[in-house]
């Protein structure tokens, strides 16, 4: 008694309803079995043809992204080169012969890139160990 008055008290647990011992040993109807059966393969059938036809969908979508992308990249690379590519203003004019490379004033130089260098302090002799150059850097470098 003990325990029914425990679950009497519990209110979290639910309490479940035992069925009648005869509708458990009730066999189902024959029909009821051959119908389920019948719309479950029906189900799994048509199941199936969905699949498929996604699966070929994204086949076909796969396919065609990958085309566009070869197209894209061979399309790019006939760009990049002015001697392959016919849509230049060279070859839309008929002239073969408009096909140079563009080059800037300074490609034959032999002295190129002279003045971008900065100019080097000249070095300069003090006498006094404190104020030289070299005890100035070291300052500068490690104790700022």
């Amino acid at each position: 008694d003990e325990d029914d008055d425990d679950d009497d008290l519990d209110f979290t647990k639910k309490k479940k309803k035992k069925k009648p011992k005869e509708a458990e040993e009730a066999p189902p109807a024959d029909e009821d079995d051959d119908d389920d059966e019948d719309e479950t393969e029906e189900l799994m059938r048509e199941l199936e043809r969905i699949k498929k036809e996604r699966a070929a969908e994204a086949a076909k979508r796969e396919k065609d992204n990958a085309e566009t992308e070869e197209r894209e990249r061979d399309s790019s690379i006939l760009q990049g080169n002015p001697l392959l590519d016919p849509t230049r203003l060279g070859a839309a004019q008929g002239s073969s012969s408009s096909f140079s490379v563009k080059r800037r004033w300074d490609d034959d130089v032999v002295f190129k890139n002279q003045a971008r260098e900065p100019k080097k302090e000249a070095r300069r002799f003090i006498n006094d160990t404190v104020r030289n150059d070299f005890h100035r850097k070291f300052l500068y470098r490690y104790i700022k």
